[in-house]
């Protein structure tokens, strides 16, 4: 309903003429009745009606006046102020706890039978293509299977619809492959964790027998003295296996679910299509299977796509994952917060917010948002702020506190251009003493997460990041849900083109 404010400054004048004009009509008509037989009034009596007219007048002129005036209005702004309703907007803690509630959490019930489901197809999967002895010339499943990923790490955001599954292999029987790894590997990704490469000497006794699997899968290095296993070759043995694998035991998962397996560059999608509610609120989920290679200690090498050198010639680099040091950690770190600690509350409204500023960049703007900001950077400055706080300093109440601080070390870290990798990062007194890395990591060099990113741009994704969280509550209102309904089907992240 429409609300109008009557303006006191031309009211009070309008009711003063108003009342002037009446006086004025009352005292004519008044002095043509006083009039005698001759028409003729006694001057005397007008001039004292005028003056009274002038008199009164003045008197009302001046008291408006007054009223009017700020002096004169004081009192009455004080009666009438309580009764204007002040509606304040919510504070940053009420804010990020609605947005939390209404696009970010993550029913644990439904990620709970996601998780259940995807892990009795994949285990199903690798048991079929499992050696029972070491192949003699070609690779083969190892028989199991590591979860990965913020879905198995408790700060998946929005809907358990991704996973990733790391499937270990088995080399040749005899092959022993020697890893040399750099802080950026030879192809200088930026945002990368360390890469590898795995190495055979070329004049080896294994290299002269097995001619069809070292031209099938190895490449000659640079130097010409060794081979290197390639992971391109992998990735086009590994399809076709999972596909045949799958064949198998097809039929008794497709009386529930609609399964269908496809290649994307380098990523192998399993994707499942609930036929009925037989996965809570039929979740359309993709399954991203990642061929791996145990390194020792639970690190394992996983292909690194997209890697060239110089001369446009594609590298045989394998990128380093912790999968197993990471569960541990952040174990021990839960044990070591309070109950009702926000850190994982805090890591998830980053990653959500992180995606709700992209949204609004265009297409070359947004990529590299997402590439100097992913995930595995977020998550190592997360990381790195929870091994140096205090544990009770991330109680539930200081959630906007903690937020700013993990804001603070991501903008230094841009400025500085310096992120070091967690775990090859030169810090010996920053992670626990349990954790132990593979051997041949340990003289690795040491890595840094912002190293191969032009400074131009960090300082750009620095100047967005403070835009972001100053407009918080416009990116929120304006920003497309992360989430439909969790009845629908949800389109897989790694389906989407980077």
């Amino acid at each position: 309903m429409t609300v109008y404010i009557l303006n006191l400054r031309v009211f009070w004048p309008l009711v003063t003429c108003l009342c002037t004009a009446m006086l004025f009509i009352h005292q004519t008509l008044r002095r043509g009745q006083e009039s005698g037989p001759d028409g003729c009034s006694e001057k005397g009596t007008g001039t004292i009606s005028l003056l009274k007219f002038a008199l009164a007048f003045l008197l009302c002129y001046f008291l408006i006046k007054y009223c009017s005036s700020p002096q004169g209005r004081g009192r009455g702004r004080e009666r009438e102020r309580p009764e204007i309703p002040h509606r304040q907007g919510p504070t940053r803690r009420e804010l990020l706890e609605s947005y939390y509630e209404r696009q970010v959490r993550l029913s644990p019930h439904v990620l709970g039978h996601s998780k259940a489901h995807v892990a009795k197809l994949v285990s199903e999967l690798v048991r079929a293509g499992r050696a029972e002895i070491p192949p003699e010339s070609t690779l083969a499943f190892r028989g199991d299977f590591v979860q990965i990923g913020s879905a198995y790490e408790e700060h998946k955001v929005s809907s358990p619809d991704c996973f990733d599954i790391l499937v270990p292999l088995r080399l040749p029987r005899g092959l022993k492959l020697d890893s040399r790894c750099s802080s950026m590997g030879e192809g200088g990704l930026g945002g990368a964790p360390p890469l590898c490469s795995l190495e055979t000497p070329r004049k080896s006794e294994w290299a002269r027998r097995h001619r069809t699997f070292v031209e099938s899968f190895l490449s000659e290095e640079v130097r010409g003295d060794a081979y290197r296993l390639s992971p391109v070759p992998v990735l086009r043995w590994f399809y076709p296996t999972v596909q045949r694998c799958l064949g198998a035991i097809r039929y008794p998962f497709e009386q529930r679910c609609y399964i269908s397996l496809s290649l994307t560059e380098d990523r192998v999608l399993l994707r499942l299509n609930p036929r009925s509610d037989y996965v809570c609120c039929h979740i359309s989920m993709g399954i991203r299977l990642i061929p791996a290679l145990h390194l020792g200690d639970g690190a394992y090498l996983v292909a690194q796509p997209k890697t060239e050198a110089a001369g446009g010639k594609q590298e045989a680099l394998w990128t380093v994952y912790f999968p197993k040091q990471e569960q541990k950690l952040l174990g021990w770190l839960k044990g070591r917060l309070p109950a009702n600690s926000c850190h994982l509350k805090c890591l998830q409204i980053l990653k959500a917010v992180r995606e709700l500023s992209g949204q609004v960049l265009d297409s070359k703007g947004a990529g590299q948002w997402r590439a100097v900001l992913s995930s595995y950077t977020i998550k190592t400055a997360w990381l790195r702020l929870l091994l140096t706080s205090a544990p009770e300093s991330w109680e539930e109440r200081h959630l906007v506190e903690r937020m700013e601080d993990l804001l603070r070390c991501l903008r230094d870290a841009l400025h500085s251009r310096q992120l070091s990798h967690l775990f090859l990062g030169g810090d010996p007194g920053l992670l626990p003493d349990f954790l132990s890395l593979p051997k041949p990591l340990k003289d690795a060099p040491l890595s840094n997460l912002m190293a191969g990113f032009d400074p131009s741009s960090l300082d750009l994704v620095s100047a967005r990041l403070v835009y972001s969280w100053t407009h918080l509550h416009r990116l929120i209102r304006l920003g497309r849900p992360q989430r439909d309904s969790v009845g629908r089907g949800v389109r897989c992240k790694h389906l989407e083109s980077e």
